[in-house]
């Protein structure tokens, strides 16, 4: 039986934590555990960026640097150094958002596709990453899902679109590198599971290296996937599915509730836990023919993982299940699984401080919207200030 308290080395979950940067994680947790003070700060930041007042000092000294590994790539190994020699592999994510212009998407594309290179030759770096509305419009994304009739020129828009994604997944292939899709809403997101299942059968015929995000707070997410199983089956192709909970609850039911339509978000955060674990379990029992990436920080579903694991005689470090959390959150869970074995990787989000805003915002808002869990890392991380001065010999590397 897997012992229900792997997760509560804290000793190991925050041994590359300076005592500094474990004040500075306690003095974050504690204020995204205030709704209100999330909701100021978000408000202020936005407010003083558009004014252009000198807030950035400020922004990288306590967001950015717990949730980011630095401004560019460079920057960001000695982050993803730290961790491998911690048996935690890392992907980098160059987390600019909100571009609007063709010669936007097109840089973006090359920066992604430097990055599939960089982590072909980087044992630390195990998968690579794209946002499928960091490579197009969203407004063409939502048409082509909507089955809307694009223009002629809106046509050649969708071609330049597909065309970024059949290089980068083209790019992964050749060199043997995991690149995953990630998810996005609803009403854009059918044409890139379309897009994606295309890629999935043209490059995943004997090993699974295109992976597509299953955003399990959707309650069809199950049904999708068992379809894309079958599909799969028929075809000759492999399924390489990263499977989250979501990350648009409260945009979701507000479109939902204006435009009049059924949620497509599941009823309840009880609802959500179930359809998550269930579509967990079909991957783990159909490794045959799908690889998971596991993107979780709730402990319940880890274990679950490993439970599933263990009943099935896996080994703990097979490349068809990988287990992921963001860099600067939930530490107890990547750590400890890295060190118990198993295939653990952080996502290490990096760029411009000013551009790199809306994803910080964003963790900052998530963090206080999911019940329970701010309130778990903040415990774990005092009690690890608590152990470390009851230890007055202990040594951190970065102090």
């Amino acid at each position: 039986m897997i012992r229900k308290k792997i997760f509560n080395n804290t000793k190991s979950a925050f041994k590359l934590k300076s005592n500094v940067e474990l004040d500075r994680a306690i003095f974050l947790f504690s204020m995204m555990s205030r709704p209100m003070i999330v909701k100021a700060g978000t408000f202020l930041t936005n407010f003083s960026l558009k004014l252009h007042l000198p807030v950035e000092t400020l922004i990288k000294k306590t967001i950015f640097e717990q949730f980011c590994g630095g401004v560019t790539e460079e920057d960001c190994k000695p982050v993803t150094k730290e961790m491998y020699d911690e048996n935690l592999h890392s992907i980098l994510d160059y987390s600019v958002e909100g571009k609007k212009t063709e010669e936007e998407f097109d840089a973006a594309m090359e920066k992604k596709l430097s990055l599939i290179d960089y982590a072909k030759e980087s044992d630390e770096i195990t998968f690579a990453m794209f946002k499928p509305t960091g490579i197009g419009r969203f407004e063409i994304w939502e048409k082509v899902s909507e089955k809307v009739n694009l223009t002629e020129e809106e046509t050649e828009e969708w071609e330049r679109i597909k065309k970024r994604v059949e290089t980068l997944c083209e790019r992964a292939y050749e060199l043997k590198v995991r690149l995953y899709a990630d998810g996005e809403e609803t009403w854009m997101q059918t044409a890139a599971d379309d897009l994606m299942e295309e890629m999935m059968r043209k490059y995943n015929k004997e090993e699974v290296l295109i992976f597509n995000t299953l955003q399990c707070y959707r309650w069809d997410r199950l049904e999708y996937l068992k379809g894309l199983h079958e599909r799969g089956k028929e075809e000759g192709f492999k399924i390489g599915a990263k499977i989250v909970r979501g990350a648009y609850m409260e945009k979701e039911n507000a479109r939902a509730k204006k435009l009049g339509y059924p949620t497509p978000i599941c009823e309840s955060k009880e609802a959500t836990d179930v359809n998550f674990n269930s579509v967990l379990s079909y991957c783990l029992n159909h490794l045959e023919d799908i690889s998971v990436f596991i993107g979780t920080h709730n402990e319940v579903s880890s274990y679950l993982a490993l439970q599933i694991i263990e009943d099935k005689g896996l080994s703990i470090d097979d490349k068809r299940i990988w287990f992921s959390q963001l860099y600067g959150m939930s530490d107890h869970i990547s750590y400890n699984l890295a060190r118990k074995g198993y295939n653990a990787v952080k996502l290490v989000p990096f760029g411009p401080v000013r551009d790199v805003v809306p994803y910080l915002l964003r963790r900052a808002q998530e963090n206080t919207s999911v019940k329970g869990q701010t309130g778990r890392e903040l415990s774990l991380l005092l009690e690890e200030r608590k152990r470390r001065k009851g230890d007055k010999s202990v040594k951190h590397s970065r102090e």
